[in-house]
């Protein structure tokens, strides 16, 4: 892959990090950042610059005379940090990100460092990093650890004088971390349309909620794809079944408003992790026109806005998820058994996948908590707030997963209730659950609910709209 002026997209940040792809830079962007780098050194020479001839935090007043003492004083105390270690596909996802911003102009950084960074990624060369230690004011710590792997290269330094905040003035961490959840999320709330789909075919539902007078009663862009995803595809399988009631439960009824509002948050994060994974944020930022230029565009209030937003419209799509599946164990709405068992009295059938999903939705409740409410007071009163967008994104991760559950429980039970009543849909992408719902005793299902997590993506492809 190669970065361009144009900067790096969720796609590709998620395919550097989870297929290791490799990354190149054009020749455009190599000389902008050595032109950088120039504009740098010289304009220091002028006037007191925070975090190269001073210290940084509450010593920012304090002149700094050692600057190659100062590159490693910085670097190795601020790799301070603690907790599990991050897993490589997240740690490429902040390196990506970090070329990416660098790649904008503006940092200072030496070319030297920028293609040491670029060599480490493209090895799969990374240090391990450490959970703690990133409040949403630049993921210090995270970016410090590749510092130091960077000034301690066995072939040399890599940094230089001037490098130290230059390189770890971001939040390319949480960015990172949120650009994975989104790239992911992105394929589950497609995969959630025809899952839904099986759900309505399985309680005779009534396709009134998703008409185009739906979209004008509705207006907005995320409802409007609802309502044509959900009607291309039952209208790809011919589905034409007379509705059993008036009105269905708002699991189904609502899922346009429900199921919009998250595609359009997802949208909003989206474009926000965009715009800050190709923007030149570091502090202070060097421009040929207006000089040196110390500022606050470190806080990552829009990235804790956006990903908490994000947070709190997947809770209200998965709580109606949760309701469609727990409709699936009334015999009144499916005409099969209670709770989907193989008729023998008192048979639990799929009452635990209940449970799993209502597990699925505790989690996703206690995540959307936004962290952005607290805020703290550091570095001697100089650093009085912070976004916490370092949790959040993080938590976006676990969101992610604990969603993808909660599909699976309502895509196996959706499966479920097809079988027992015949009118299963013939995807080529349900065939993993086949040998499952042949077998309708009372059994341990985990291993069922493990075949449709792993259904669950595909069922994406089934959705067309966009």
């Amino acid at each position: 892959m190669e970065l361009t002026s144009a900067g790096l997209r969720i796609g590709d940040i998620a395919r550097i990090a989870l297929s290791r792809e490799m990354l190149t830079v054009t020749t455009e962007v190599g000389e902008r950042v050595a032109f950088g780098a120039a504009i740098a050194e010289r304009l220091s020479t002028q006037r007191p610059v925070y975090g190269r001839s001073t210290g940084v935090g509450g010593n920012r007043s304090v002149p700094v005379q050692d600057p190659d003492g100062q590159l490693a004083r910085v670097l190795r105390s601020h790799a301070t940090s603690l907790g599990t270690p991050r897993d490589a596909t997240r740690v490429r996802a902040m390196v990506a990100v970090r070329i990416g911003q660098l790649a904008a102009g503006g940092s200072g950084l030496s070319r030297t460092a920028f293609d040491g960074l670029l060599e480490l990624l493209n090895t799969d060369t990374l240090p391990p990093v450490l959970e703690r230690g990133s409040i949403g004011t630049g993921d210090l710590s995270a970016l410090a650890t590749v510092g130091v792997a960077l000034l301690d290269h066995p072939d040399g330094p890599r940094v230089r004088p001037g490098d130290a905040l230059a390189l770890i003035s971001s939040n390319a961490a949480a960015i990172g971390d949120a650009a994975l959840a989104i790239h992911r999320l992105e394929t589950l709330t497609r995969a959630a349309v025809p899952i839904a789909s099986l759900t309505l075919r399985a309680v005779h539902g009534n396709v009134e909620p998703f008409g185009p007078a739906v979209e004008r009663a509705t207006p907005f862009r995320g409802a409007h794809r609802v309502c044509a995803g959900m009607r291309q595809v039952l209208d790809d399988d011919g589905y034409a079944d007379p509705p059993a009631r008036i009105q269905d439960p708002f699991g189904l009824r609502a899922m346009p408003q429900g199921h919009g509002v998250l595609l359009d948050a997802l949208d909003r994060a989206a474009g926000t992790v965009h715009a800050m994974a190709n923007a030149p944020s570091e502090n202070p930022v060097f421009d040929e026109h207006s000089g040196i230029t110390h500022h606050g565009a470190f806080h990552a209030a829009y990235l804790a806005n956006a990903v908490e937003g994000l947070l709190g419209a997947l809770v209200q799509a998965a709580q109606l998820g949760l309701g469609r599946t727990t409709m699936l164990a009334s015999p009144g709405l499916t005409g099969a058994s209670a709770f989907l068992a193989d008729g023998t009295p008192g048979a639990s059938g799929t009452m635990l996948v209940e449970l799993v999903a209502a597990s699925a939705m505790a989690a996703l409740r206690s995540l959307a908590a936004p962290a952005s409410a607290g805020t703290v007071t550091l570095s001697r009163g100089l650093e009085d707030d912070a976004s916490f967008a370092s949790v959040s994104a993080r938590g976006a991760l676990d969101a992610e997963q604990a969603y993808r559950d909660l599909l699976a429980a309502e895509l196996l039970t959706a499966a479920r209730a097809l079988t027992l009543t015949g009118r299963m849909p013939r995807w080529s992408q349900l065939a993993p659950l086949q040998a499952g719902l042949a077998r309708l005793e009372d059994r341990d299902l985990t291993a069922d609910l493990q075949a449709a997590r792993h259904v669950v993506p595909e069922l994406a492809h089934r959705l067309r709209v966009r």
